[in-house]
């Protein structure tokens, strides 16, 4: 229980071996700290987390909960990374949503599904504070998106021209750029893997665990 409370954590004896079970929650922290009334996912917790899950011959495979408003970029793409990055099964579950740096964060996992009513919104990268109106700056942006938008088009099934229509829609988003999108249209797209519950989720885990077993 001060696993889940702590880390949003918990581990599970399965009938092919011990899955561990992360939650990705609210907006993703980066190096400055958010306020105490907002509910966050930590980079400093996953990050060492994820590389004792890969270590560990206990565990057999990762099962991640997605629903997040996204939060900082490269706190998001260096745990992206990680997930992208293990050997064991690795599955993503979108529930509610998996906006903003949350869409790199579910197609990271080897397997990617969505709820049917979980959302996920694609928009350019912003910044908050004061941006020097600079070519430096724009290059510095278009730069940061460039990263964003190789790893979802290498991680999923969507090409990079849908990947970027989506990203600079003008008529989806009040007041803003981008596209919010649901479970079959992320699909449809070849975003997300395919539609599916908790039940898929695992049965995919239990299934990838048996052929790595044999």
């Amino acid at each position: 229980m001060e696993e889940i409370k702590e880390l949003g954590s918990a581990q599970q004896q399965g009938r092919e071996g011990i899955i561990h079970c992360l939650t990705i929650i609210g907006q993703v922290e980066g190096h400055q700290l958010l306020p105490e009334d907002n509910k966050t996912t930590k980079y400093e917790h996953i990050m060492p987390l994820l590389a004792a899950v890969e270590e560990s011959e206990e565990i057999k495979g990762l099962l991640i909960l997605l629903n997040t408003v996204g939060g900082d970029v490269e706190a998001g793409l260096g745990i992206a990374e990680l997930i992208a990055g293990m050997k064991k099964p690795t599955v993503s579950l979108v529930l509610g949503g998996g906006h903003s740096i949350g869409v790199p964060l579910a197609v990271a996992a080897k397997r990617s599904l969505i709820a049917p009513s979980a959302a996920m919104t694609i928009h350019p990268v912003r910044l908050n504070g004061v941006v020097i109106g600079v070519p430096q700056t724009y290059n510095y942006f278009a730069r940061i998106q460039e990263r964003i938008v190789g790893f979802v088009t290498s991680h999923s099934g969507v090409s990079r021209e849908k990947y970027t229509e989506l990203m600079m829609a003008t008529d989806e988003i009040a007041n803003d750029v981008g596209s919010v999108i649901y479970g079959e249209e992320a699909v449809a797209c070849g975003l997300i893997d395919g539609i599916g519950t908790l039940s898929d989720a695992l049965d995919y885990l239990h299934g990838e665990i048996e052929k790595n077993s044999k």
